[in-house]
């Protein structure tokens, strides 16, 4: 009987903290329990449709590739894969390695907004060949080749589009 007082009374405890209700000792009537509002059913905005970075084939960058001045041997020296690989991709219509389908995409980043800033790709091809100046140093199409020397150039054509042209 001990057992079931302490019982009794520690869920009453726990109850008073959470519904501040008296504790009832046995024998006593208890309140009625407290109705908890329905839950909200919230509703989430999908994500926009992210491409899978191992369901680039050679097609798909093909469409890039023929709307861009840039050459083979340039678009190899990007990716960091030999012009080889870039031809047995065309012949068989092979898929990128997940790598090199990441650096496609930021490649392709840098490419729609140069043509936003410079109004054409082939502006933006002739300005990276002009070795623009910029205060970090000057950039080149080699900057292309590195994640980082993305971020500048990107950084440089943010600049560009504000009138910043230090």
């Amino acid at each position: 009987m001990l057992f079931f007082m302490t019982f009794v009374v520690y869920c009453n405890d726990k109850c008073r903290i959470m519904k501040k209700l008296k504790p009832t000792m046995p024998g006593e009537k208890a309140a009625a329990p407290v109705k908890r509002p329905a839950e909200t059913v919230h509703s989430y905005n999908t994500a926009k449709n992210v491409p899978q970075l191992k369901d680039l084939s050679y097609a798909i960058f093909n469409k890039t590739a023929v709307k861009v001045p840039f050459t083979q041997a340039e678009w190899a020296s990007i990716l960091h894969i030999s012009e080889r690989t870039l031809q047995r991709y065309a012949k068989n219509n092979g898929t990128f390695a997940p790598i090199h389908a990441e650096r496609f995409y930021h490649i392709c980043r840098v490419i729609n907004r140069g043509k936003k800033v410079f109004g054409k790709t082939s502006l933006f091809y002739e300005w990276l060949h002009s070795k623009p100046p910029m205060l970090e140093g000057d950039l080149s199409f080699d900057s292309l080749s590195t994640f980082d020397g993305m971020q500048k150039v990107l950084t440089q054509l943010g600049r560009i589009e504000h009138g910043i042209l230090a």
